[in-house]
């Protein structure tokens, strides 16, 4: 317990999903936590279930404003960061030849854009010897059907947790990628999966998941734990697969 203890934690896309199941597991062990997501409303219900050791700041995750915004947010409150988590993402499945502009452009400004410069707008303010998470995804290994663009999103934020391994070394900053595999969250909703579907939906996947069931959100958040705490005080520059063995697939 407290392995977080006097700790302050930034999660972007930590008002559900694996964000929030990784705020709830950080302020457990001790830490305060500021979260940023895109609507107010879930905002307010992620932090009734934090309490009152996290604050939280609504705002486009694509846009550098929100990322200033929310720097300035934790400068005035808390001072210095500790864990820098980027878990903000979308992903629109869809096969390339009916990819839009749009799209393409919306995925790479949420899952790649907002990553890089939120990492280098929190630098500043982050302390020597601080855990930075990426969340990146199988797709960015493992051939998904119709995920070319997602795929491209998240490979490239691989290679920024390599360069930035090297960069922030001087300063002990450690930089990882959590990679989930196919997770029961609520973006399977978002990607039209209805609960009529959800039982054949999982059966399927399950049949070529080698541990033969989707991950939960707690799962993934305990791997992120590892990854901010000190029990991984000697990991940097990895990609931590957490798919149930999928990948091997």
């Amino acid at each position: 317990m407290n392995k977080l203890s006097g700790k302050f934690a930034v999660i972007t896309g930590g008002n559900s999903g694996i964000g929030l199941a990784a705020a709830k597991a950080f302020v457990a062990e001790g830490a305060r936590v500021a979260i940023l997501g895109r609507r107010q409303q879930a905002v307010d219900a992620a932090l009734a279930e934090l309490g009152p050791a996290a604050i939280g700041v609504v705002g486009d995750v694509g846009e550098l404003a929100t990322h200033e915004r929310l720097m300035s947010e934790v400068a005035q409150r808390h001072g210095a960061i500790d864990i820098y988590m980027a878990n903000a993402g979308m992903n629109n499945i869809e096969p390339s030849a009916a990819v839009t502009e749009q799209s393409y452009d919306a995925q790479f400004a949420t899952n790649t854009r907002a990553v890089f410069f939120g990492v280098t707008k929190a630098l500043p303010l982050m302390r020597d010897g601080a855990s930075i998470i990426l969340t990146g995804s199988i797709a960015s290994a493992k051939v998904l059907d119709n995920h070319a663009v997602y795929a491209g999103t998240k490979a490239a934020i691989g290679a920024f947790a390599r360069s930035w391994a090297l960069e922030l070394k001087a300063r002990r900053i450690r930089v990882n990628v959590l990679s989930p595999g196919p997770t029961d969250t609520p973006i399977l909703e978002k990607l039209g999966v209805t609960e009529a579907d959800r039982p054949a939906f999982e059966a399927g996947l399950a049949s070529v998941i080698p541990l033969g069931r989707l991950a939960k959100a707690d799962e993934l958040a305990q791997a992120a734990l590892f990854l901010a705490s000190d029990d991984s005080r000697f990991v940097t520059g990895v990609d931590l697969r957490v798919d149930g063995g999928i990948a091997l697939t």
